[in-house]
């Protein structure tokens, strides 16, 4: 059992940098998977990055590659995503995700979720 509790969302303006954060409590998120998601008003929920247990293996959607960076403290149990040149379209509503297998995160799936953050940024 994992439970997941965000940070760090905010009103920024475009081109602005934020970071989120994820505090995680359980016995099992060392060996967790963490996954971050977005949800934009009435659209689907969107995977965005995912790390490994180790935080050796990461994975990126398209649209934030290069700009968004996953990483993992396990001595702390938190997961991050820093998010650089925010765009206006990066507005939505950040989950943090847990799953044993970082490959079902990179399709969406997850065993564990937060309540989420807002970020919106405005142009």
């Amino acid at each position: 059992q994992v439970q997941l509790v965000e940070s760090g969302g905010r009103l920024v303006q475009a081109g602005g940098s934020l970071r989120l954060s994820c505090a995680a409590s359980g016995r099992t998120f060392r060996n967790s998977a963490m996954g971050w998601f977005r949800q934009a008003p009435g659209k689907e929920r969107e995977f965005v990055a995912a790390t490994s247990w180790s935080g050796g293996i990461t994975y990126y959607a398209d649209s934030v590659k290069g700009r968004f960076i996953i990483s993992r403290d396990n001595a702390k149990n938190t997961v991050y995503l820093q998010m650089n040149s925010l765009k206006p379209e990066d507005t939505a509503v950040y989950y943090c995700a847990a799953d044993s297998m970082i490959q079902r995160l990179s399709r969406g799936y997850y065993d564990y979720w937060g309540q989420g953050t807002q970020v919106t940024v405005s142009s």
